[in-house]
């Protein structure tokens, strides 16, 4: 999916008062959000290449669009279970958004089969985003977190 094509999605979504929008063509996801600030951010996924974030800032010209693209990777469950982000409901969560995860550490607990199997980060780096809400199912090879190695 080109600029032009994100472009006359995100109008789109200003003429339908819209907040997110995703769509999926040709095996190429694209989720489109907007923030509270009026920037919209572009998520793309290619089964074919890696996850690509884009910020657009709509206050600036066409020519002069700053796109900031950032190569991330997802921390992915390696089962079918239920997702926890804490040991407990009254614990802390492992990680939040921000937090420098290291290769080894546990960032969630996926229960299966009444037992709980920790899940630890592959690659060392920044969790960006958290895309299963806690206690939901999960399957095999979902992704949970989005990490912007360091």
């Amino acid at each position: 999916m080109n600029l032009k094509e994100i472009k006359e999605l995100i109008n789109l979504m200003n003429e339908n008062g819209l907040s997110e929008l995703e769509i999926e063509r040709e095996g190429t996801r694209i989720k489109l959000r907007k923030s509270p600030s009026g920037n919209f951010e572009a998520i793309t996924e290619d089964p074919s290449a890696a996850r690509t974030v884009q910020t657009i800032r709509p206050d600036q010209g066409a020519a002069a669009k700053e796109e900031l693209a950032r190569k991330l990777t997802a921390i992915k469950t390696p089962m079918v279970g239920t997702f926890y982000r804490s040991s407990s409901p009254d614990a802390k969560p492992y990680v939040e958004i921000g937090k420098v995860v290291a290769v080894g550490e546990v960032v969630c607990i996926i229960e299966a089969m009444k037992l709980m199997n920790e899940i630890k980060s592959e690659v060392k780096g920044e969790v960006v985003e958290v895309l299963v809400e806690n206690a939901e199912p999960v399957e095999y090879g979902q992704a949970l977190f989005m990490v912007e190695p360091t």
